[in-house]
């Protein structure tokens, strides 16, 4: 008989020194592969920025990304954009992200991105674990495991705590993150 299949549980975390309202991380793209049987070619390892979108169904990356890795179209699918509707290449790519996260064969669809930006991570890679988002002392931080291994209930976590308050120093940036002091927002 043969036992249950353990997969590793792999995470990343990124701190940042105030508060973002985007998040971003460095990503590397390849051709996709069986991480069964080999490893990425190296030649075709590229970095580039990523800017995650839990409102984006599926990953995105620019033509310069497709161009540069050596991405071969798989076929052509419909896209939604904020332009109205049109026609984009899909590709089959290896996404690495920090912490040697990494999926090795993902649907990704070429397409344009503000912000200087060459991928986006989309719900399609997001939906494959746990993603977390804190800004606790004006510091924002990322964390995102993959697969997921607990749901994480703020609800529940701070019912459990009931009784224990949070105190803002009248000094301090305001939680509601309009960029005032506490004293001159809501510590009125």
């Amino acid at each position: 008989m043969i036992g249950p299949l353990k997969i590793p549980v792999l995470a990343l975390n990124t701190a940042y020194p105030g508060r973002v309202n985007v998040i971003v991380t460095d990503v590397q793209i390849c051709p996709a592969f069986d991480h069964t049987v080999q490893q990425p070619d190296g030649n075709y390892l590229k970095t580039y920025k990523a800017i995650w979108d839990t409102g984006a169904t599926n990953s995105v990356i620019t033509s310069r990304v497709a161009n540069e890795c050596g991405l071969k179209p798989i076929g052509a699918t419909k896209v939604n954009t904020a332009n109205g509707e049109a026609v984009s290449n899909v590709y089959l790519a290896a996404i690495f992200l920090p912490s040697r996260v990494r999926f090795p064969q993902v649907r990704v669809t070429e397409g344009s991105i503000g912000g200087g930006m060459d991928v986006l991570i989309g719900m399609d890679i997001i939906s494959m674990g746990d993603f977390a988002v804190t800004n606790k002392d004006g510091k924002t931080n990322f964390s995102f495991r993959t697969p997921s291994v607990e749901c994480i209930d703020f609800v529940k976590i701070t019912n459990q705590t009931s009784g224990v308050s949070v105190k803002i120093g009248r000094n301090e940036p305001c939680p509601c993150g309009s960029g005032k002091k506490y004293k001159h927002c809501h510590g009125r």
